[in-house]
């Protein structure tokens, strides 16, 4: 007598997510208990400003930190995986699905990758792992968060010279994996001239325009995002002379605001 086999389980196609998680208001931070002593400093008042942090090199633990310092921060998820099609083909999701087979099923996990910005030279970008989608999408966001940085922004290219920060100060390249990217000044108005994954996080970081050359398998789109960073980072790291800030127009993070011009009589 034939015994069928039995049949695997479906893998279970995740959920997209339409919008990006909002972050929470500072009213809704009263609740927030914290736990470490950065925590309690920024929850009393003794700290008001995110740089004072991310210069004196403490680490943040705690993401409600950085809901209290930076209100304006939004979310959203890149495009890291694959459905599946034929020959490997399929929409990009944002969700990477893995599998491993046991002896009672299938059983799959979800990672993601978010990043979270205020479109004002800070950004951060976190990856995230778990057997559902929701727990996944929350873990990346708080990693994201814990990893924030700022960067900086000029106007390096010799085509502009406009003295706004909107692009790059200076040439950048980073490296992850088989990945190479090469971040160039571009002059006002021309765009984010860059992959599509790229042009969310340099958006997010406050970059409207920019040059890029890439190698290696760009494909890989978790190595791609990785020596974006890594790039991003060196703007930062890179020493520069101090009569070469007001040339190239360099900020540090935000953008300082715009002062009145006053009338004389």
């Amino acid at each position: 007598m034939k015994t069928s086999e039995e049949s695997p389980e479906p893998i279970r196609e995740p959920e997209e997510i339409v919008k990006p998680e909002e972050t929470k208001s500072l009213e809704q931070l009263e609740t927030w208990k914290p736990k470490t002593e950065l925590g309690k400093k920024v929850k009393q008042g003794l700290i008001k400003d995110i740089d004072e942090i991310l210069e004196s090199g403490k680490k943040i633990l705690e993401k409600e930190i950085v809901d209290a310092l930076l209100p304006g921060l939004e979310s959203d998820l890149l495009l890291i995986g694959q459905a599946r099609g034929k020959f490997g083909g399929g929409k990009r999701r944002v969700f990477k699905q893995t599998q491993k087979k046991t002896k009672e099923g299938n059983k799959p996990h979800f990672a993601t990758l978010a990043i979270v910005g205020n479109k004002n030279g800070y950004i951060g970008v976190g990856y995230g792992k778990a057997k559902e989608t929701v727990p996944a999408r929350e873990k990346a966001i708080r990693k994201a968060k814990l990893n924030t940085i700022k960067i900086r922004r000029g106007c390096g290219s010799w085509q502009c010279n406009c003295g706004q920060p909107h692009s790059v100060p200076f040439t950048v390249e980073g490296k992850c994996g088989s990945v190479k990217i090469k971040l160039m000044p571009a002059p006002k108005g021309k765009g984010l001239i860059v992959e599509k994954e790229c042009q969310k996080i340099l958006s997010f970081a406050g970059i409207k325009d920019v040059w890029s050359r890439t190698e290696g398998q760009t494909r890989k789109k978790l190595n791609l995002v990785g020596a974006c960073m890594i790039a991003l980072k060196k703007l930062q790291e890179t020493k520069i002379r101090q009569s070469d800030i007001s040339v190239l127009s360099i900020i540090d993070g935000k953008e300082p605001p715009k002062q009145n011009a006053q009338v004389v009589e």
